[in-house]
């Protein structure tokens, strides 16, 4: 049997004391009337019904590997509120599996159907909550695509949710399954380059203007009122629809919760916290191009717990590689570092010197069936993200862009925007050479600097600031509503 850590017992104990609780139910549908445990192994041989929830690009992803599972899993509907894409992704199925899914356009509808035991989520982020919620409380396990929720709050009634009422629930952070960073983090736990003393993760992905579009008629076969479920109600835009909507604070967070959020995962995995950070500031902005977007292209992150300091970098202009890799998690030690790429990933000494590589990227599948297992067997301390370790993950970015809105502008020229810390003034340093190579004009050039938030990680909220707190959840529109009590 493998070792099990201090984080997975807390959270099996967590989990019966929560199944000797009183139920209360969703305001959603299937309402379940009593807490569950997880319940009875599945027999050997049977296999996980799963419906495919969100048919866009990140979804078609997932059929690949599920569907390379077929010993344990049948991929029997699909749910999507728009029309458009079913075709070819049922297709997909049937040329791969011989049988033809279901097709649902409201989620809530494939909720009631009892013969589908777990639901993958690829919507956009706005949804994800609500739709992992919505799924535990009809009895069945999910799969999220990252991040696990578009705010704080509403990620932590997942946690709640999944606790009480004995559900699998697993993030899309598909790195924790690929062996280079699974020995890696061995590695680095095994102090082998010493004591962990700073992070630092990179995002490094080009992004080109979305150009600026009007508002105009919704597309035929779109329920575009489903679309917007949680957010408030907008006209149609196709520069916030497919994809787009990634860089409108109402759907998405922005590429640091877009990208970035993997590596805030394997940060929150290799630094083994159990709460959110205590201090928080962001600074950065949409430079380069005005478009109709409204997150930033080009972010720093700056998060402190007592012992440890952590910045992270976003940047969507063309950039080089920062040492040779462009998207990663680097863990600077007393005697060395590691750095957890997208790509190649190892372990230097102090002077730059590999002491031990450990291998590049791995495959998606692992992961879906790490996830599959779990529902198998009921186990949830067999994930390797934990509800849990999705929560935090996404809360690495959503409070530094509560940070980021909150901000007041100033010139690129500024200098030491971060004060005494000064990791986050060398990243600074950095970022500001690197818009003057791409012709930013940094005295005639503006940024915002973001408010710096005093977070209390045992209550989950911003100390001392009334404007701030409001940003950890959204406004719900009804019926669309995460419940405050799960």
């Amino acid at each position: 049997m493998p070792k099990i850590s201090r984080r997975e017992m807390l959270e099996r104990s967590m989990v019966a004391a929560a199944a000797a609780a009183s139920a209360t139910s969703f305001a959603g549908p299937g309402l379940a009337s009593e807490v569950k445990p997880y319940g009875a192994k599945a027999g050997a041989n049977e296999r996980v019904r799963l419906a495919l929830v969100g048919v866009g690009g990140r979804g078609m992803q997932h059929l690949g590997p599920l569907l390379q599972m077929r010993d344990v899993c049948e991929v029997a509907a699909l749910c999507d509120v728009d029309e458009n894409v079913i075709a070819r992704a049922a297709k997909y199925i049937e040329d791969k599996s011989g049988k033809k899914p279901a097709y649902v356009k409201d989620y809530r509808k494939l909720l009631e159907d009892k013969s589908i035991d777990a639901v993958s989520i690829a919507t956009p982020h706005h949804w994800h909550a609500l739709q992992a919620l919505w799924a535990i409380q009809a009895e069945k396990d999910a799969y999220v695509e990252k991040p696990v929720s578009h705010n704080v709050w509403e990620g932590r009634k997942v946690v709640e949710a999944a606790r009480k009422h004995g559900r699998i629930v697993t993030q899309g952070s598909q790195r924790r399954s690929w062996p280079s960073h699974m020995e890696a983090m061995k590695f680095l736990h095994s102090g082998k380059i010493g004591t962990l003393k700073s992070v630092h993760g990179i995002c490094y992905k080009g992004r080109g203007s979305i150009g600026k579009k009007k508002d105009g008629p919704v597309p035929p076969g779109v329920d575009y009122d489903l679309w917007l479920g949680p957010a408030p109600v907008r006209p149609f835009n196709p520069n916030r629809f497919h994809y787009n909507w990634h860089w409108h604070w109402d759907y998405g967070n922005g590429d640091l919760g877009n990208t970035g959020v993997h590596d805030m995962d394997i940060i929150v995995w290799g630094i083994r916290k159990t709460e959110l950070p205590r201090r928080i500031v962001s600074l950065g902005g949409r430079f380069g191009y005005e478009d109709d977007g409204e997150t930033p292209n080009t972010q720093i992150v700056a998060l402190e717990y007592d012992d440890l300091p952590i910045t992270y970098e976003v940047r969507g202009l063309r950039t080089e590689k920062y040492l040779d890799v462009n998207m990663a998690a680097i863990f600077r030690c007393a005697d060395g570092y590691l750095v957890a790429a997208n790509g190649p990933v190892a372990a230097f000494d102090s002077g730059g010197k590999v002491i031990q590589a450990f291998g590049a990227r791995g495959d998606d599948e692992p992961h879906f069936r790490n996830f599959v297992d779990a529902v198998k067997s009921r186990e949830p301390e067999s994930l390797r993200v934990g509800v849990l370790d999705g929560h935090l993950g996404s809360g690495f970015c959503h409070l530094p862009n509560i940070s980021y809105r909150l901000g007041t502008m100033k010139p690129l020229s500024t200098k030491e925007p971060f004060g005494a810390f000064a990791q986050g003034n060398e990243c600074y340093e950095r970022v500001t050479k690197h818009l003057k190579e791409n012709g930013v004009d940094l005295e005639k050039t503006q940024f915002r600097m973001g408010r710096a938030l005093a977070f209390d990680p045992k209550t989950e909220t911003i100390v001392g600031d009334a404007e701030a707190n409001p940003l950890l959840r959204r406004e719900y529109r009804k019926p669309f509503v995460v419940p405050e009590n799960v």
